[in-house]
């Protein structure tokens, strides 16, 4: 009988943890979805949290951090990345000036990160859109990422209460029914959730991989359909992120 009270508080205790667990996010946040002949530079900050909450998490140097002009053109600005901190933990910031009009795709691909609470590694490759001097176009083209979301609502330039929709890609095909989880970044934390289910939000994407999300305040939201890997990293499932953040204004 004791055992059994034990292997039931053990459960509920398991149980509880899995209800109250916030989602986590790659984040790459820009200081601006415009650049204009006023502001050329964007400056862009890599960072690993539960965006919603403000509870950080180490973000290693990543494998991989790019943009890609005009869906056609690939910089790598991993040496352009200084470190730094995010609500108290290791995070990265750069910056970038576009000397031509056009689409700006930043892209990171981070060191999976292992997280025991769910024994697996998480792998977020994480994106975000800025348009320069308003000749952003053909911005609902896929980069060819091993997951992403590609947009069909434009990235930038839309306003609070507006609907975002994508296809969520894995291995450059639409995946169907995957689970989306879409959280605000609270950076001053003025907002509050009424409870704890409130603070992520899930949508599924339909069987054509498209999700649609209506976003209720100005701010930036993260959107990130999960996928597991075929194959397992380091003797763990490996969580695929495909992530994007765009700002409602």
């Amino acid at each position: 009988m004791m055992k059994m009270r034990i292997a039931f508080i053990a459960s509920a205790l398991v149980l509880l943890l899995a209800t109250t667990a916030f989602a986590h996010f790659g984040m790459l946040i820009p200081d601006t979805d415009e650049l204009s002949q006023d502001k050329r530079t964007v400056n862009l900050t890599l960072s690993f949290s539960h965006p919603f909450e403000l509870a950080g998490m180490e973000l290693e140097k990543p494998n991989e951090f790019f943009v890609v002009a005009n869906n056609e053109q690939k910089t790598d600005l991993l040496g352009t990345l200084k470190e730094i901190k995010v609500m108290g933990h290791t995070a990265w910031e750069t910056s970038f000036t576009a000397k031509e009009p056009g689409l700006y795709a930043f892209v990171f691909d981070p060191v999976p990160y292992k997280e025991d609470a769910e024994n697996n590694y998480i792998r977020h490759i994480t994106k975000v859109v800025v348009d320069a001097y308003g000749e952003g176009e053909e911005w609902n083209k896929p980069l060819g990422l091993k997951t992403e979301i590609v947009p069909l609502t434009r990235p930038f330039g839309n306003y609070a209460g507006n609907v975002f929709q994508g296809i969520v890609m894995l291995d450059g095909k639409a995946a169907p029914y995957t689970r989306v989880e879409v959280e605000f970044y609270n950076k001053d934390g003025k907002r509050t959730a009424p409870n704890d289910r409130m603070v992520t939000q899930e949508v599924v994407a339909d069987g054509n991989g498209v999700f649609t999300f209506a976003c209720p305040w100005a701010g930036w939201w993260g959107f990130a359909g999960l996928n597991a890997d075929a194959t397992p990293y380091e003797g763990r499932e490996l969580e695929l992120g495909a992530v994007i953040w765009v700002e409602m204004k």
